[in-house]
Order: structure tokens, then C-alpha cells, then sequence
């Protein structure tokens, strides 16, 4: 038996069954009549000894108690209708006190504030006006017995007090619980994501270079053959070379983290003096880069972002570009933003959409979502002379 879950309404175990309820509380009743039964037999002066009629009232008084928590106030009522002809018969007016005051109590830890003041007023108001008719010394009885059921209600409503205090205290507990899975999946969503960006960045820009480059040595292989310059063949696979070195260690860097499962773990982000390699990368697909940076210096989150976006408008214009591709790269810092700009002279790139042999991209998708993680603005589009520009504006926050 959960005695802690009988004497407090409401505080225990949550998935506590109605029968169980019943059960409990049909024990408690049980025991309170036979309290109540060796009080009557073995007290005296306090009322007469109960008859038949008696002791039918007096048991019948405990039944409700079986169902105190279920219906407490339905309970109370139905043991005022066998309490109230016992005491007005005067049998022994001991013998009820525990069923009585049980009730009470139960009143209190279960209802409003309002509800156990209205009740006790009542109880009390009809107890000591009955009992002053009778007389003084009925009354001073009467004032001393209405001492024990002010106390009554007042642990019930400081039980009560206590119980929707612990039950706030699990609901908030509950809540932040919640909260901090619902944080660290959406932390996890994020990191997802931002793999996904990184990958894509990667692979994106050095594939399209080693395409470029592969076509470059392919032209100068099938040009002439019998004056085959086999420096500009070596100096093409160099190139090629090259390109996929700097991409297996960026790819490594970037799955330590999917190993690691840190941030801590990855190294230091990609950050504005990295542009330098990004606009030589481009030369060697044939591009002229021209490359402008007027401050090095910005936050890692805010470097890491234009050197992605730099990256992915060099690798669109180098790919949709075509010949004699050249490219303005421009790098301001004005007030507390980042000012980037990237402008080619070549021919825009398609659409966004899927086309007959190839899926839809996410080049302009996610140069956007770059600068918006660092709570910035990205434009692209084609330009009324010609070529295709990128700009966006990255906050520094103030940073120098």
C-alpha cells in the first residue's frame, strides 16, 4: 500500500489505476471503523453507548470514505447524512472523530482555497450554534473541538500548497528536459546542414576545376599531335594534381567532425586568407581573377561564410563562364558589415530547375544560406552588360 500516495490526493505515481484508488482508500475506511468501533467500546462520558441504530450509523458513516479521492466533496456530504443523526441521537461523539476529520482533510487537499473556507465556516458555524443552544459547557466543548478541525483544513490546503508546488517544479523540469532534445536535434539538423554546405562547396569547385583542366590537356593533346608541347600537358596534370590534393584535405577536415562529433575537432574554418589560393585555383582553368581584398580581418563565422560564397561564385562562373572568362573579385569593409562582390564577364548560368540531363543545383540556394547564418543579404543575378554578379553583405558586428 502507497501510504504516501493515500495521505497526500494526488501526489504519487501518476498511472495509479481508479481500482487501485478504490482499493486503498476502501482499506483506509476499513481501518478508520474499526478505530472508531474500539473508541466506542472503550470510551465513556462522552455521549451514550451505541445501540443497534448506533452502530449502524456509525459504520455506515465510513463508507464514504472508499470514495474520498474519487468524489471528496460527494464523500463529505454522504458522511454528514450518517454523522448528523448519530450526534444528534448523542451517541458516543468520539467514536466519528477520525472519519470526520479525515473527510476534512481531504476537502482541503483536494478543492479550491475558496471551497475549504466556505465548508469549514459551515461546518463550524452549525457545530458551535447547535452546541451553544445547548448550553456553555456545550459550547466550550464545542469551541475545542472546532480547534482540531481549523487543523485539519489547514494541513489540507498546505498539502495542497505542496503538491502544486512539486508538480510545477516536475512540469518545469519535464519542460526543460523537452527543450534540451528538441535543442540538441535541432543543434544536430544544423550540423547536418552545414556539412551539407561544406560537401557540396568542396565538391562543386574542385570537380568543376578538374573538368576544366582535364578539357585543357584534352585541347592540347588533340591540337597537334605531332608538335605535341608536353609542358603545357604536365603543367595541365600538375594543376589536376594539385586540385585534388587541396580537395581530399578539406574533405578529410571536413568528416573528422561527422567522426568526432565536435565542432572543437574540425580546425580552424576557412576564413578571407584563403582567397588568395581560390583566385589562383581559378586562373589555372583559364580564368583572369582579379582578386581585391581591402581587409583581412573579420570574425571566423562571418570569414568562413565569403570564402564559401567566393568559392561557389568562382566555381559557377568558371564552369558557365566559357573562354576568355575574367572575374572581379571585391572584398569591402564598410562600418560594421562585410561588403562582397564577385562580377564576371562571361555568359550567366542556367535557370534554376531540372533540365533534360541534369538535376537542379544548389549553387545560389546555398551561397544564400551562408549569409544568412551570420544574419546577412546575398543578390545574384545576371548583370545589364554582360556576365552574372554576386554580392552580399556580411554583419561583423562592429569587429575591426
Amino acid at each position: 500500500m502507497d501510504v504516501k500516495h493515500i495521505l497526500v490526493p494526488g501526489l504519487g505515481r501518476r498511472d495509479v489505476s481508479a481500482a487501485r484508488t478504490l482499493r486503498e482508500d476502501t482499506l483506509l475506511a476499513a481501518a478508520v471503523a474499526v478505530a472508531a468501533v474500539v473508541i466506542a467500546l472503550t470510551t465513556s462520558g462522552n455521549g451514550r453507548h451505541p445501540d443497534a441504530l448506533g452502530w449502524a450509523l456509525l459504520l455506515a458513516a465510513h463508507i464514504p470514505s472508499a470514495f474520498r479521492r474519487r468524489a471528496p466533496l460527494r464523500a463529505f456530504l454522504g458522511l454528514v447524512v450518517c454523522v448528523a443523526p448519530y450526534h444528534a441521537l448523542d451517541y458516543n461523539h468520539t467514536a466519528p472523530m477520525i472519519v470526520s476529520m479525515t473527510a476534512l482533510y481531504t476537502i482541503a487537499a483536494t478543492g479550491r482555497t475558496l471551497r475549504t473556507l466556505f465548508l469549514g465556516a459551515g461546518v463550524l458555524g452549525i457545530m458551535l450554534g447547535v452546541k451553544f443552544a445547548e448550553g456553555m459547557t456545550e459550547g466550550k466543548e464545542a469551541l475545542r473541538i472546532s480547534g482540531w478541525i481549523v487543523a485539519f483544513l489547514l494541513v489540507g490546503v498546505i498539502v495542497r500548497v505542496h503538491r502544486q508546488y512539486v508538480s510545477s517544479v516536475v512540469e518545469r523540469a519535464e519542460r526543460a528536459e523537452r527543450t534540451r532534445e528538441e535543442e540538441a536535434r535541432r543543434r544536430v539538423a544544423e550540423e547536418r546542414l552545414r556539412v551539407a554546405r561544406d560537401l557540396h562547396d568542396l565538391l562543386a569547385h574542385s570537380i568543376t576545376l578538374v573538368g576544366v583542366q582535364t578539357s585543357v590537356a584534352a585541347h592540347v593533346l588533340q591540337a597537334d599531335p605531332d608538335r605535341l608541347d608536353r609542358a603545357a600537358v604536365a603543367k595541365a596534370l600538375d594543376d589536376i594534381a594539385e586540385t585534388c590534393r587541396t580537395a581530399r584535405g578539406e574533405l578529410r577536415a571536413t568528416l573528422e567532425v561527422l567522426r568526432a562529433g565536435s565542432d572543437d575537432s574540425r580546425g580552424p574554418l576557412p576564413g578571407l586568407d584563403g582567397l588568395p589560393d581560390l583566385a589562383e585555383a581559378a586562373r589555372t582553368a583559364g580564368a583572369t581573377v582579379d582578386l581585391s581584398v581591402e581587409n583581412m580581418e573579420a570574425p571566423p563565422a562571418v570569414g568562413a561564410a565569403a570564402y564559401r560564397i567566393v568559392q561557389e561564385a568562382l566555381t559557377n562562373a568558371v564552369r558557365h563562364g566559357g573562354p576568355g572568362l575574367t572575374v572581379r573579385v571585391g572584398i569591402r569593409s564598410r562600418g560594421d558589415a562585410l561588403h562582397l562582390r564577385v562580377a564576371d564577364d562571361g555568359a550567366p548560368p542556367p535557370p534554376p530547375g531540372p533540365e533534360p540531363d541534369r538535376p537542379p543545383g544548389f549553387g545560389l540556394l546555398g551561397m544564400r544560406e551562408r549569409a544568412r547564418s551570420v544574419g546577412g543579404t546575398l543578390d545574384a543575378g545576371p548583370r545589364a552588360q554582360g556576365g552574372f554578379e554576386v554580392a552580399a553583405v556580411l554583419p561583423t558586428g562592429g569587429h575591426p
